[in-house]
């Protein structure tokens, strides 16, 4: 089985939309990544919502966060799936969510069209787990069907 690799940043700026990061990551791409979502939601991220602290964001060790303070930091992961989710190359826990209930599938039914077990999709659409690029093409076939 091949081995995953993980995203890696190289650099790092505040972009010019408010909670904004300009990211490129290792190979070069770029990626305009809207972060107000986990910053509005969660907590640990509310000192980030005043701009001058937000505005001295730098990449942690090994390319592997986004730093801010000691306690504050963001993972490469979630910002990869968030600039994957942004760029529309997968679909978001809502689009997914709406996407269920559009189809008034079930928890159960969904997991059945979708060959996947009630657990994941469970996830898929509480946003505990990204969701792969081949899940959101299937949903947009059954979506066609």
């Amino acid at each position: 089985m091949p081995r995953k690799s993980l995203p890696r940043i190289e650099a790092v700026s505040p972009a010019d939309a408010p909670l904004t990061l300009l990211v490129r990551w290792r190979g070069g791409e770029e990626s305009l990544v809207d972060v107000s979502g986990p910053i509005e939601t969660f907590r640990v991220y509310a000192p980030l919502r005043a701009s001058l602290l937000f505005r001295q964001a730098r990449v942690g060790d090994e390319g592997t966060d986004v730093v801010w303070t000691n306690e504050i930091d963001m993972s490469a992961d979630m910002l990869w799936r968030l600039a994957q989710e942004q760029s529309g190359a997968t679909m978001t826990a809502a689009a997914f969510e709406a996407w269920r209930e559009r189809k008034a599938y079930t928890l159960d039914s969904a997991a059945r069209a979708l060959g996947l077990s009630r657990r994941t999709v469970a996830y898929y659409e509480q946003g505990e787990k990204p969701i792969p690029r081949v899940v959101a093409l299937a949903a947009q076939a059954l979506e066609m069907r």
